[in-house]
């Protein structure tokens, strides 16, 4: 018994797609045999089929001219291709998705270990764009690393001499091509590094092929790139994808000419651009001079400017009087204070009981405590008479209350 399952086309269709494009085997392998039916596109696309002597397989390579695939290919030509597994689920279409083509033996192996090396590059940081250094806006120094003869060292010094005949230039010429290139490329981006005045560096090389420009996609080198202290820029003549050193620089530019274009200001330009500001400057302030010369007028003819003098003399006298009305105030004021004071003063003394005893009283004690009321005497009683004048001691020998003495 086994269970029934019954699709529509389409879900068929996407279920291969899914499971072709989900399996690892399926994905960046190479392929090798011989073409045939190799058909160029005028958009831009080419089709083929890759065959040995048992099968075949269709082949697609969209976009070929941007993935530096050759335009020469034709039916009997030996290959290895690049790519992965593609199902087209319109027309259920089987085939395979080519990045890269190479004659038997050529490439295919060097690419594998750059898309390896790429992402682990990318990977640790090294891509990241906040690591790149901003390029001087008016660079006054510049030093190139590239071979001293050929097309790009003539075209950097004549476009920099043509933007600014005023920069210098300093050469480290290396190999950019073949064995010990990429040594010679990494100590003249070092040596570069070393000379105090340089603003900026261009490292690279005039156009050709894959097998001219790999020096630039060596670690090694993207590493210099990457860990130059100056600002530097890849300038490697192609403008199909990134070598690694585009990717470590700080900028890329698609040919060494545009390196120069792309850091290096047109001097009459600037000078222009600086004439118009200065131009502007001037007539701005012209025009702030007139308006303080207006207001300057204006206060001139301004009352109090006018009558200063006579003004500052009446306000001289003013500050006069209030001063005299002030000391007057004070005066009162302290009076008032000194009448206070010597009223709190008398009420004081009048208050202490000495002052009592100089007017006919006295106080009269027991032991010590003040007997303010007959009823805290007792006949025979021993008292203390206190007198203004001295002390008088006696015993009680009578008592009689308020109502008695009435």
């Amino acid at each position: 018994m086994f269970e029934e399952r019954t699709y529509s086309v389409s879900e068929f269709n996407k279920k291969v797609k899914n499971y072709l494009e989900e399996n690892s085997d399926l994905r960046e392998f190479f392929l090798e045999g011989e073409m045939s039916g190799v058909t160029y596109y005028k958009s831009g696309h080419l089709y083929f089929n890759l065959k040995d002597k048992e099968a075949q397989v269709k082949c697609a390579a969209f976009k070929y001219k941007f993935k530096r695939i050759a335009e020469d290919l034709k039916d009997g030509d030996s290959v290895k291709i690049f790519g992965d597994v593609g199902f087209y689920e319109n027309r259920g279409d089987f085939q395979i998705l080519v990045r890269h083509i190479e004659k038997k033996n050529e490439l295919g192996e060097l690419f594998a270990k750059l898309e390896k090396l790429k992402k682990e590059m990318a990977d640790q940081g090294y891509f990241d764009p906040a690591h790149k250094k901003l390029l001087p806006k008016y660079p006054k120094n510049i030093g190139v690393v590239t071979a001293y003869t050929g097309a790009a060292i003539q075209d950097i010094i004549k476009t920099i001499k043509k933007r600014d005949d005023t920069i210098n230039i300093y050469v480290y010429p290396a190999k950019v091509q073949g064995i010990g290139a990429k040594e010679e490329i990494v100590k003249g981006i070092k040596t570069l590094n070393k000379i105090e005045g340089i603003d900026l560096i261009i490292a690279g090389r005039g156009g050709g092929s894959i097998e001219d420009l790999w020096s630039f996609n060596e670690k090694e080198v993207a590493l210099a790139f990457y860990n130059s202290e100056k600002p530097i820029i890849s300038a490697v003549g192609h403008e199909i994808d990134y070598l690694l050193s585009d990717l470590t620089a700080d900028a890329r530019a698609a040919t060494p000419t545009q390196a120069v274009e792309l850091s290096v200001p047109e001097r009459k330009k600037t000078l222009e651009s600086i004439e118009d500001r200065n131009r502007y400057l001037k007539s701005l302030m012209k025009s702030y001079m007139e308006i303080l010369k207006r207001e300057l007028e204006k206060r001139e003819n301004n009352y109090y400017i006018k009558n200063f003098k006579r003004n500052i003399e009446e306000k001289n006298q003013e500050v006069i009087e209030k001063e005299t009305l002030l000391k007057k105030s004070f005066e009162r004021h302290i009076q008032n204070l000194q009448n206070n004071l010597n009223n709190r003063i008398n009420k004081i003394v009048n208050l202490n009981p000495l002052e009592t005893l100089k007017r006919g009283y006295s106080v009269v004690t027991k032991k010590g405590t003040s007997i303010k009321k007959v009823s805290d005497l007792l006949i025979d009683d021993e008292i203390d008479i206190k007198m203004t004048d001295g002390l008088i001691k006696g015993i009680v020998k009578e008592i009689k209350n308020e109502k008695d003495t009435y």
